[in-house]
């Protein structure tokens, strides 16, 4: 009975932890090559770190790019959404109080995803650090060590070819090549990839929106007659164009998989219904963060359909949060695509979860488990 009493009190007295201010700041850290798709080409990780701060002296973290192009947000969109619009809702709400705060995060404004995921990365690492455990454990538990691809841009074939090798060298199994800039090149691309690295690794496409349905079904079609397997596509084609994906879904044997044209739950509840794709990617600068992430795994899992977790060019921080997710939904999430902190020229925090090339360990610290970053701009 003393035991009892004493959690009981401990718990009494950590349930008190109140937001009190958000501070933003901005971290730059070089890329160790440029990352170039069909989209854009960026040679470092600028992104906003936000800080939510507890009266009792607690801080959660949570990061979110500029990623005008995919999202919509800017950096400075991003803080004037979080300033504005979120804080004004969230300061002074109890953290014991999750899913109230993220409704309230959620209902502050339309779109703007990646100022709502910062926020919510940074009040659930507080959510753990309330209950002193880390989050995966609180989100369901599971084997706290995954394994991720890497991502190789699109580059001349040769440079892809070797950089291809390289990763498998490192002990990277899984590859995610991007396309989608000239079809006919693509097309050269992957097979000269396959043949260097078959049987060593898996082979993934990431198209970024660049083909129409009829070039996709071409090319997938033309690598499939000439031998090379492939693990899946990813968006194919346009994000809107969900007939398209539908389109190549029913004409190919490789995978395909939704990135752009699936944000929230209702578009993944959509996708389903209309059988547009056979793989949904979940990244929380989409989704607004883990709360519907965690609904989008579920409606998934429901369906039987795989996810994978993916992120955009984001440090050890957001990626993460990403990281504890698919821990704990492990059984819906099957693909992991969290390269962001191993195309880093090196990592700006201390603790949280380690990164070691294709190998991704959580520790048990409470939280996100960081303890500090180096190298932070205050905004």
């Amino acid at each position: 009975m003393q035991n009892r009493k004493k959690t009981d009190q401990t718990i009494s007295q950590t349930d008190l932890m109140k937001i009190t201010d958000i501070q933003f700041g901005m971290l730059r850290v070089p890329l160790k090559t440029p990352f170039k798709t069909a989209l854009r080409t960026v040679d470092r990780v600028e992104d906003i770190i936000v800080m939510v701060h507890t009266d009792c002296g607690h801080i959660g973290y949570g990061e979110a790019p500029a990623t005008a192009v995919i999202t919509g947000d800017t950096h400075g969109s991003i803080v004037d959404a979080i300033r504005h619009y979120i804080s004004p809702r969230v300061i002074g709400q109890d953290i014991a109080n999750l899913n109230r705060i993220t409704q309230l995060i959620q209902g502050s404004m339309e779109k703007n995803s990646s100022a709502k995921a910062a926020v919510e990365i940074a009040v659930y690492d507080l959510w753990g650090q309330l209950y002193q455990a880390p989050l995966y454990k609180l989100l369901g538990g599971g084997d706290p060590v995954i394994t991720t691809d890497i991502t190789i841009s699109v580059d001349y074939i040769d440079k892809m070819v070797a950089d291809s090798i390289s990763a498998v060298d490192r002990g990277f199994e899984s590859l995610k090549i991007k396309v989608g800039k000239d079809i006919g090149v693509d097309i050269e691309r992957v097979k000269a990839i396959y043949a260097a690295v078959e049987d060593r690794a898996l082979l993934r496409l990431d198209a970024n929106q660049g083909w129409t349905a009829k070039q996709a079904v071409y090319a997938l079609q033309t690598l499939e007659d000439a031998g090379v397997k492939l693990e899946l596509v990813e968006q194919p084609v346009k994000a809107r164009d969900l007939e398209g994906m539908r389109y190549v879904t029913e004409r190919v044997h490789t995978p395909v998989m939704a990135d752009e044209s699936v944000f929230g739950p209702m578009e993944v509840i959509e996708l389903i219904r209309l059988r547009a794709a056979d793989i949904i990617n979940i990244k929380l600068m989409k989704t607004g963060g883990i709360s519907n992430a965690v609904r989008i795994a579920d409606i998934a899992g429901m369906h039987g359909i795989e996810c994978m977790i993916g992120c955009m060019l984001e440090s050890s921080i957001s990626v993460a949060a990403a990281v504890h997710l698919a821990v704990a939904k492990a059984d819906v999430i099957t693909k992991v695509d969290l390269d962001g902190p191993s195309l880093c020229q090196y990592n700006p925090v201390d603790g949280g979860v380690n990164f070691n090339e294709s190998e991704i360990s959580v520790s048990d610290a409470p939280g996100l488990g960081i303890r500090e970053i180096r190298g932070l701009e205050k905004i």
